[in-house]
């Protein structure tokens, strides 16, 4: 079983996935790699002399079967670099995972449509609704919404995406012995529980160092064919990740916000450097050239409807209504009813036509 050796590579703090690798890459063993003298490690070229020995002090001290029973005690389920299942657009970026450690069910997750969301901490009330109103034009597809489960715009990415029957995957910055930040436990364990995975590169014991949050940020884009940045200021961790998003050759997408708000600073300097414009999900699908079929689409977003909505949609069932004949079928009074159609009017499922009047898309 080689398996326990990846999980041993992993193990080490002192090296990263780039070096392992490297080992693989040059022993075409990782069970060779593992147990490299140093006279083999000097051999290969380009690797750093300092890591080589820092890798081999550290070695000494790893049992590749007690660190394997360590994850699997843990209940934690691993891929490693060469596992089948290993998803084929993170192992194409530069300097890949050794080792993905997760919890949550693989076969729910639709790996050839995954969307990245991600943005300020600190973020706005703009760009949390923003973030809500196009995840929901996405609801009950099987897109998937990636993102780093922090505060801020990635739990709102996350929460939209469970709230309209997303799955989605969480990129953690520690192993799993940690939930940072605490506030979102509840949120691990819908995920966990049948609505997604929750991905991690480190050992369950390494903590969530300020490091690795940007390490983590390639994973991120790396799954994603795409990433959406709701809000960013310049020095952000989401600048950083659109930056990774296109070093790996993959589709940048950005929400605009108030030029009043510092932390769009970055949106607007991604939107003038060719960053795609994203208003609404159309955008999105246009923009990595997926398809939803509007029959479909209409489907899902009747799905979503509350019991206000589904009246005002019965009135308009067979031909569209003006706002007087609306509000006498359903007995709602103006300010309810304006609110209500100008809610179904963003989620795309009516239009307004003719003045007052309103028909179902």
């Amino acid at each position: 079983m080689t398996s326990k050796y990846w999980i041993a590579f992993s193990a080490i703090e002192q090296i990263d996935s780039a070096f392992t690798l490297k080992l693989f890459d040059y022993f075409k063993n990782i069970e060779q790699a593992f147990n490299a003298t140093s006279d083999g490690l000097k051999n290969i070229e380009g690797l750093s002399v300092k890591k080589a020995e820092n890798f081999l002090k550290a070695r000494d001290k790893i049992n590749p079967d007690k660190v394997l029973s360590d994850v699997t005690n843990r209940g934690i389920k691993y891929l490693t670099f060469e596992d089948d299942r290993y998803p084929v657009m993170l192992k194409n970026i530069d300097n890949p995972p050794s080792v993905l450690y997760y919890k949550g069910d693989l076969d729910l997750v639709n790996f050839e449509r995954t969307l990245a969301v991600v943005g300020s901490r600190k973020t706005s009330r703009y760009a949390k609704d923003a973030v809500n109103l196009i995840v929901s034009q996405l609801a009950n597809t099987d897109i998937c919404i990636v993102s780093g489960l922090a505060s801020g715009i990635d739990t709102a990415a996350h929460t939209a995406a469970l709230d309209n029957g997303l799955k989605t995957i969480g990129v953690i910055a520690s192993g799993f012995d940690f939930v940072y930040p605490a506030a979102n436990s509840d949120l691990y364990r819908k995920i966990e529980n049948g609505n997604g995975i929750i991905f991690t590169e480190y050992f369950p014991t390494f903590e969530p160092l300020k490091f690795r949050f940007p390490q983590r940020n390639r994973i991120v884009s790396g799954l994603s064919y795409g990433t959406l940045v709701a809000e960013a200021s310049i020095k952000s961790g989401a600048l950083i990740t659109a930056n990774l998003t296109l070093e790996q050759g993959r589709e940048l997408m950005c929400i605009p916000g108030l030029i009043t708000n510092p932390n769009t600073e970055g949106i607007y300097k991604l939107l003038k450097n060719g960053a795609t414009l994203v208003t609404s999900a159309d955008d999105i699908l246009e923009a990595l050239n997926w398809e939803v079929k509007p029959a479909e689409q209409l489907k899902i977003n009747l799905t979503n409807l509350d019991e206000t909505e589904a009246k005002i949609m019965d009135v308009i069932e067979i031909e569209d209504k003006g706002v007087d004949e609306i509000m006498t079928a359903t007995g709602l009074d103006l300010d309810t009813l304006l609110i209500n159609l100008t809610t179904m009017e963003l989620k795309g499922i009516i239009e307004q036509v003719n003045g007052d009047r309103y028909k179902r898309v």
